[in-house]
C-alpha cells in the first residue's frame, strides 16, 4: 500500500493540475516525443513569450484531475502528453500549430477554449483565425476604404451641384 507521504504528494499535484485548469482561458495537450532539448527550450520561450507556460503531468494524475472537474478528455490521454496553460484564447493553439508545422514531431491532440473539449480537427480551425491586431488592421482598412469612396462620392455630388 502506498504510504500516506506519497498520496499526499500525488493530492497535491492533481489540485495544482485542476487549479491549472480552471485558471487557464486556453489549454492545449501535444505529443512531444521526438523533440531534442534545444526544440524543447525554443518551445517554452516561444510559449512564454506568449503568456504561457507547460509541463508534463501523468496521465493518471491529470485524468484526476480532469473527473473532478467534469471534463471528459480521457480518449486524449493515451500517450506522453504535455498540457500548455494559455491566458488567452488562441495564441498559444497558434504557437503549437506553427511548432508543429516546423517540427513533425510535435503532435497536437486536444484542448480546451473557450471552456469547451476541442478535438484537433477545431485546434487547427482555431488555428487558422488571424491574431486580434491582425483583425483591428484588417478593420481598420474596411473602415478607412469605406470612409475613402464615402468622401470621393460627396467630392464628386459637390462638383455635379456646382456644375449645374
Amino acid at each position: 500500500m502506498a504510504n500516506a507521504k506519497i498520496i499526499e504528494q500525488k493530492a497535491g499535484v492533481v489540485s495544482e493540475i485542476k487549479e491549472k485548469f480552471e485558471n487557464a482561458k486556453s489549454v492545449v495537450m501535444f505529443d512531444y516525443r521526438g523533440l531534442s532539448v534545444a526544440e524543447v527550450t525554443e518551445l517554452r520561450r516561444k510559449l512564454r513569450e506568449n503568456g504561457a507556460d507547460y509541463k508534463v503531468y501523468k496521465n493518471t494524475l491529470t485524468k484526476r484531475a480532469l473527473d473532478e472537474l467534469n471534463i471528459d478528455m480521457n480518449e486524449y490521454l493515451a500517450g506522453p502528453s504535455a498540457i500548455t496553460f494559455g491566458t488567452d484564447e488562441l495564441s498559444i493553439v497558434k504557437v503549437l500549430d506553427d511548432f508543429a508545422k516546423e517540427h513533425e514531431a510535435l503532435e497536437l491532440k486536444a484542448g480546451i477554449i473557450e471552456g469547451k473539449v476541442a478535438g484537433l480537427d477545431d485546434l487547427k480551425r482555431y488555428a487558422a483565425i488571424p491574431s486580434r491586431d491582425t483583425l483591428l488592421t484588417m478593420l481598420a482598412a474596411g473602415l478607412l476604404g469605406t470612409v475613402r469612396d464615402l468622401s470621393i462620392c460627396l467630392d464628386l455630388y459637390s462638383k455635379e451641384k456646382e456644375n449645374n
